[in-house]
């Protein structure tokens, strides 16, 4: 009997480690935001185990994430939804079947630290298919490639090689589309690659269609500095602690395991980086709120031959704010969102301040009770209010400047 007792509280300690953890007070739903971080955590710990035993790579395991969640093409009422792909690339295609004029397009990328995420999984299925009937619009969602194996710039080129097809004159009129409301978004690392396509295009001599927006929901958009006041205050905030994202950036841009190390430490950034650091330097760019009581310091800069060997570092297709002023000039509209318990929060801030500063039309959201990722938690059982609340600022917003 003692033994069996022992044994319970042993079980029901180690469940309470895993499913309680401080959060602030002013965050929404903390409850089911608890579960979540605990079922998040709990897997990421066998995922580190199976990895350690040699039984398969830290993020494949964290894909049982993307699989679970995994729904069908299905067509409603409103929406037509079919997978097929766009010159070679597999995509998530929804077209409204409401009957009109010519209509807006979206094109959309997951997110999930380029290592994971799906355009079927329910929550980006959901938001795809709302996005499509709430504005008559052809959405285009890309499952690009992920990492591992496929490093930077794999995914940029998968999202850019969709994005220049679509735009083409002849498929925008095969869509019904307007070439005047097309747009793209992204949320994470998917916004990542939303701000490196947006800054792309206007360099290409072959695309002739302008885009109207980009819409970046908490995006990660500069590896450079690691230490930013979000990164310290949000650490262990659910669902992206800092530890996490410092792998997504590192799986994303390498293969070398001595770059984690370096950038867990925030000794990673090579000597040429030296002339880009006022692009993310942080009591610049930053509000005050943000910046707090945090001192900078910038990043410690590491030895020679890392910005040969991880090229990436350095590129903006991987960091869009490391782009120069005149790069930015040329973008559409802006819409960010960020929230405040976020390791993420700073990049879209700062994103935010630099474009305003470079003459672009910037709408920037915060959101003081949200987490990372809390957008994609729009139907039961993982429903949020604050993921509907987020969902509905960004589709009025693109009602109104798409």
């Amino acid at each position: 009997m003692g033994a069996r007792l022992l044994c319970l509280c042993l079980l029901t300690a180690l469940l309470g480690y895993f499913i309680y953890s401080p959060l602030p007070p002013e965050l929404a739903q903390p409850g089911t935001v608890m579960l979540l971080s605990a079922a998040i955590r709990a897997l990421g710990r066998l995922s580190e185990a199976a990895e350690l035993l040699g039984l398969m790579n830290y993020m494949e395991g964290l894909r049982l994430i993307t699989t679970v969640e995994l729904v069908a093409p299905t067509s409603d009422e409103n929406v037509t939804v079919t997978d097929t792909e766009l010159s070679g690339v597999p995509v998530r295609l929804y077209l409204p079947r409401r009957p009109g004029g010519l209509r807006r397009a979206v094109l959309f990328f997951h997110g999930g630290g380029w290592c994971l995420g799906d355009a079927g999984m329910h929550g980006y299925d959901l938001m795809s298919r709302r996005i499509s009937n709430e504005l008559n619009a052809v959405v285009v969602s890309v499952n690009y490639r992920l990492a591992p194996p496929h490093r930077f710039p794999a995914q940029f080129e998968d999202v850019y090689l969709v994005t220049k097809f679509f735009l083409q004159s002849e498929v925008l009129a095969q869509y019904g589309v307007d070439p005047a409301r097309v747009c793209v978004a992204g949320d994470s690392a998917g916004g990542n690659l939303a701000a490196a396509v947006a800054q792309q295009l206007p360099e290409d001599p072959e695309v002739k269609t302008k885009l109207k927006a980009q819409v970046l929901i908490y995006p990660a958009l500069q590896a450079l500095d690691l230490d930013l006041p979000s990164y310290r205050d949000n650490a262990h905030k659910p669902l992206l602690p800092r530890s996490l994202m410092v792998r997504f950036w590192s799986e994303y841009l390498s293969a070398e395991p001595a770059l984690r190390a370096a950038m867990a430490a925030n000794r990673h950034a090579p000597p040429e980086a030296a002339p880009l650091l006022p692009r993310v330097n942080w009591s610049r760019w930053l509000p005050a709120p943000m910046r707090g009581r945090h001192a900078y310091e910038g990043p410690a800069l590491a030895g020679a031959g890392l910005a040969r060997r991880v090229p990436g570092l350095l590129d903006p297709r991987a960091s869009p704010l490391l782009a120069a002023e005149a790069r930015l000039r040329r973008l559409p509209p802006a819409f960010v969102l960020t929230c405040e318990h976020d390791v993420l929060r700073d990049d879209g801030a700062m994103y935010a301040a630099r474009l305003r500063a470079a003459g672009v039309p910037v709408t920037h959201r915060h959101a003081p009770d949200a987490f990372h990722g809390a957008m994609t938690f729009l139907a039961w059982p993982l429903e949020l209010a604050v993921g509907h609340r987020l969902f509905n600022t960004c589709v009025q917003w693109l009602k109104e400047n798409l």
